[in-house]
């Protein structure tokens, strides 16, 4: 048994070594219970102080992909989402893309008015029924950043004055219920989610909320990005991104032929492509 290991984690702070979270983590990609326990008795067999977390991920993937393809695929969702990455804009488009999936007629980077300032860039303006939601996207490619409460202070201040603005205040609008909501590709810090709790702001990321997190609505609707599948190349990936495929699914929904011709990209590469998400998204 590994006791006292010391482990660096994506902050480079040192933490204990967990047998239950590196098991936990295989179990929640697809493994069953005796490949979970399996991969973590030998990654707590192998581990040594000063080991850094994103290496013991890395060899529960390729333990993973030697029994079970669909689960090393899943379990790169984190990762899959920061090569989104380097810009936040095609991580704007991929919350987009679930928020449309999920309902709502969205808008991304809009201009709205507010009552003090002439003029605010937004995200994405979604809405579902007689509920409308002015949302911002924080996307952090940096291992271990963390969304603060400065974002919430920030986003929730320009939300008030957007509410007191023509736009929200119009007829259209005048018997909706105004929301806002911050959505990230990591975790938000404990005050940005006290402070969020406090004014009844939406949060959205990894691990929050408890109950409807980023990662538990992918899974749930299989919203899995693009980028998780490993053979996407980054000129395939702007191909995809520029006709707003933002999803692992929407690979299924091309003519690979038609596809390969308008984009020029190899024939080959898109057949794999394909031959991955119906690996990941089969039932």
């Amino acid at each position: 048994m590994a006791s006292n290991i010391y482990i660096i984690n994506s902050r480079g702070e040192k933490e204990m070594f967990s047998f239950q979270k590196v098991y936990r983590s295989a179990q929640n990609a697809g493994a069953n219970r005796n490949l979970a326990k399996e991969i973590a008795q030998i990654i707590e067999r192998d581990v040594f102080s000063g080991m850094k977390t994103s290496d013991i991920y890395r060899q529960v993937r390729k333990l993973l992909a030697k029994k079970n393809s669909k689960s090393a695929l899943k379990f790169s969702l984190k990762q899959a989402i920061k090569k989104l990455g380097p810009t936040g804009f095609p991580f704007e488009k991929y919350i987009a893309e679930i928020f449309k999936k999920s309902g709502f007629d969205v808008k991304i980077n809009q201009f709205l008015p507010g009552k003090c300032a002439s003029k605010y860039e937004i995200d994405f303006l979604a809405q579902k029924e007689n509920i409308i939601y002015v949302g911002e996207c924080k996307y952090r490619n940096l291992a271990g950043d963390r969304v603060h409460s400065k974002d919430a202070l920030a986003n929730y201040a320009r939300f008030l004055d957007i509410s007191n603005g023509a736009f929200l205040r119009s007829k259209k609008y005048e018997n909706c219920v105004k929301k806002t909501i911050i959505a990230t590709n990591t975790k938000f810090t404990a005050k940005a989610r006290r402070y969020s709790r406090c004014v009844g702001m939406e949060l959205l990321g990894w691990k929050e909320p408890r109950n409807n997190s980023l990662e538990y609505i992918i899974e749930k609707q299989k919203f899995y990005p693009i980028t998780i599948l490993p053979s996407l190349k980054s000129r395939i990936k702007d191909a995809f991104v520029s006709q707003k495929m933002m999803l692992a699914q929407d690979v299924l929904k091309i003519n690979p032929q038609k596809f390969s011709k308008k984009f020029k990209i190899p024939l080959n590469d898109l057949e794999v492509l394909i031959k991955q998400a119906k690996i990941l998204l089969e039932e």
